[in-house]
């Protein structure tokens, strides 16, 4: 299940109560350990070596306890208290070549500024250019405000222990941190904390959606409208009616402008294509309405905009808006029983809140509680690394899958297009946040995938590769 976003108090205070139930803080460390070499042995094969360097405290602790689980690789540990004096070690190691060092320096303890040994040690050890897995905070990175001690450790994993540290997800943070995971199963009690940042796990999506009925048909599983694409930009409708078959809808039917229909009428087969007029209506049978994608031609009618505004404010079907429909909405509200998505990226929520892509980025959560308030209490799926979905009130949670790579034209369109072809079924309606926060996890984990089977993948192979996660 999701776990909570925590500050290092409330790990002290978890920890504690995992003390008073009898668990004893050797076998926890022992099972951190137990973990740490499980995340160790996917990052170095079974012939290489792994540096492990491990302070004084629990932290250290840690990483010995890695060792025994680390069979068949040549492990070198650097059990390091005084900086100065291992420089000459920490150097005869690096020029071993290791294919992985294991952090396990500092933890949440640190509150004070590292002196020159320890800055010097630390920035010796990114200069490597190694592979880093750092154990619960990369070293000398202040876990609850994100901000290093005079120097942190540049993680490739941060492998967090428990539940992850509210620092962690700040942008100031993300150098050091690089990928972050959790290592849940530890030995600790329940986590005894409430917080409204959430970190999404695949657990949480085991059994979503439900099983379809046997004698399901086409009418049975929504129908999706898509209203995108314009000339010069044609292939994001393309793309979004693509990622929104993924999802399985019944049906789906893209709305083009007239110029482009040609070439999108050609491109797409089981999805039906329509031209965009202002008095056109919806098939009697929609079931959600997907608006905004490559709707960026500088000769759109104006009354496009009205159109989308009135979808937005009056239509009694799920609407998803992206990219140029963001743009066109009006702050107001709407009703409560209305399914309402924006999916923007951070400079798309700057235009919305009238301010700038680096306060956005400064405190997304807050930027997503400001959107959403301003504009109904929609979803709101704030796009970038670790997207958050949520409302103004509520949980937000943090999603951990994906990569840089997702960094293309067109993975925006794939997502807004999965989103609303999820949207689009009756069944999948009624926890729309949980669909929502499954569609972005799913749109993730597929760029993983990708990623971790070559380095060349496009947006089309992420659109074929939707919603195939386990």
């Amino acid at each position: 299940m999701s776990v909570p976003v925590i500050n290092s108090a409330q790990m002290r205070e978890w920890e504690r109560a995992t003390w008073a139930s009898g668990q004893t803080e050797d076998e926890v460390i022992r099972r951190v350990g137990k973990r740490v070499a499980r995340r160790a042995r996917r990052l170095a094969r079974s012939d290489d070596s792994i540096l492990i360097l491990a302070g004084k405290g629990n932290n250290g602790n840690d990483a010995r306890a890695s060792r025994e689980f680390l069979d068949g690789r040549k492990i070198e540990l650097l059990e390091i208290a005084a900086p100065e004096n291992f420089l000459p070690a920490l150097e005869t190691a690096l020029a071993q070549k290791p294919a992985l060092i294991i952090d396990g320096l500092f933890g949440i303890g640190l509150n004070r500024p590292l002196n020159d040994g320890w800055i010097k040690l630390i920035q010796r050890v990114n200069e490597s250019k190694i592979p880093i897995l750092a154990i619960d905070v990369p070293s000398g990175l202040n876990a609850d405000i994100g901000e290093n001690f005079g120097a942190a450790i540049e993680a490739t994993i941060t492998l967090t222990v428990g539940a992850p540290k509210i620092g962690m997800l700040a942008k100031s943070a993300w150098p050091f941190v690089g990928r972050l995971e959790v290592a849940e199963d530890v030995g600790l009690v329940s986590c005894p904390i409430e917080t409204e940042l959430n970190w999404t796990q695949p657990e949480d999506f085991l059994d979503f959606p439900p099983r379809r009925a046997v004698a399901g048909n086409k009418g049975t599983f929504g129908h999706l409208a898509v209203v995108a694409g314009s000339f010069g930009f044609h292939g994001s409708s393309v793309l979004a009616a693509r990622a929104a078959q993924r999802a399985q809808p019944g049906l789906v039917t893209l709305f083009a402008q007239e110029k482009i229909y040609p070439v999108v009428a050609s491109q797409l087969q089981a999805a039906m294509v329509s031209v965009w007029k202002l008095e056109m209506k919806f098939p009697k049978t929609t079931s959600a309405i997907l608006i905004g994608c490559g709707l960026a031609a500088t000769d759109l009618p104006d009354e496009m905009k009205s159109f989308a505004r009135q979808i937005w404010n009056d239509s009694p079907l799920p609407v998803v808006a992206d990219a140029s429909a963001l743009d066109w909405l009006e702050p107001g509200k709407i009703s409560e029983n209305l399914i309402r998505v924006v999916t923007p990226h951070p400079g798309e929520a700057a235009r919305m809140l009238k301010t700038t892509a680096q306060k956005i980025q400064e405190d997304r959560p807050q930027a997503l509680r400001e959107i959403s308030r301003r504009f109904g209490n929609c979803h709101v799926v704030l796009k970038g690394h670790q997207t958050l979905t949520g409302r103004g009130e509520g949980e937000i949670f943090v999603n951990p899958s994906g990569n840089p790579h997702l960094a293309q034209g067109g993975s925006g369109d794939a997502l807004s297009g999965f989103v609303a072809g999820l949207l689009a079924q009756p069944s999948l309606q009624s926890d729309a946040g949980k669909t929502i926060c499954y569609a972005v996890w799913q749109h993730g984990n597929a760029a993983d995938k990708l990623q971790a089977a070559r380095k060349n993948w496009t947006v089309e192979d992420l659109v074929a590769e939707l919603g195939d996660a386990p």
